[in-house]
């Protein structure tokens, strides 16, 4: 069942201060940035219509604060301890100094009261080695972990969409969707995939992993919004949902009663007794 609140953003959002967070966390130092007073950090970018389905661009896009901002304060204030990433980019340098914040707040805490099994971790995937090896190279990440895989066009319920393969066989409960790109695919279901300039993205991957998540995940998707459908759509357990059309991203929480006792130990200690208000029964 999906719930969908258009004021979970502001819950999500309470108290951030773009600006006051930037200067506190210096996270655009990593991108080697620098902060002009004059960078309106609320902008959204708007690429050109060919530049989202080119499959020959190189060079990265340029960094959007505002969605940086807005990831790495999730991270820190939901207290997150493990990140699935599709698609290597910015972010993961984002996630990287967000998780090592994480860590040197609450590891030992953690450590000693939640069944977490990879503390801290950020495990980012992509199908294309020149990115991985790209963040890779230039940065030191040790919060990071890469993944290559392949990537395969497929169905869900006889819905064409992609697949990568192999996962990482973690347990993670905030994800970031912002890949595959749709023009690397591999195969096809009855002659049709996702390499042409006028389809979308379809990733099914969290779909295939739903029931393995755990209560109080949130997933963040960035733009792809027939994606962010075909999840809305396919989902089957309770989420809220939200559509930031302003920012152009869409979020859902797994909004259930704790599974066990160390569900509701990590739920306590990282979303707070808000988190039950939430509940959808």
């Amino acid at each position: 069942m999906i719930r969908e609140n258009k004021n979970f953003t502001k819950i999500l959002f309470k108290d951030l201060n773009y600006r006051s967070h930037i200067k506190e966390h210096k996270f655009y130092e990593i991108l080697g940035l620098k902060i002009k007073s004059e960078i309106n950090l609320k902008n959204k970018t708007i690429k050109s219509h060919e530049e989202n389905v080119n499959p020959n661009i190189n060079k990265p896009f340029e960094p959007e604060l505002d969605d940086l901002c807005r990831l790495h304060w999730l991270v820190l204030k939901r207290k997150v301890t493990t990140i699935l990433e599709f698609g290597v980019g910015k972010s993961t340098l984002i996630f990287n100094d967000a998780m090592k914040k994480n860590k040197k707040n609450y590891f030992v805490f953690f450590k000693k009261n939640l069944r977490r099994n990879n503390l801290f971790e950020c495990h980012s995937v992509d199908n294309q080695k020149k990115w991985i090896n790209k963040v890779r190279n230039n940065n030191l990440l040790d919060h990071i972990r890469f993944h290559f895989a392949e990537l395969n066009t497929g169905i869900f319920n006889d819905r064409i969409c992609t697949y990568y393969n192999p996962l990482p066989n973690i347990c993670p409960d905030f994800i970031y969707l912002d890949g595959p790109d749709q023009s690397s695919s591999k195969g096809d279901v009855r002659g049709i995939n996702t390499n042409h300039p006028d389809r979308l993205p379809m990733s099914a991957d969290i779909l295939s992993i739903e029931h393995f998540l755990l209560p109080g995940t949130l997933i963040v998707v960035d733009g792809r919004t027939a994606n962010a459908r075909f999840l809305k759509t396919n989902l089957q357990r309770n989420w809220i949902y939200c559509h930031d059309e302003k920012n152009d991203q869409h979020f859902f929480e797994l909004s259930e009663k704790p599974l066990g006792v160390y569900n509701q130990k990590q739920i306590k200690c990282c979303l707070g007794n808000s988190y039950y208000s939430r509940i959808i029964s």
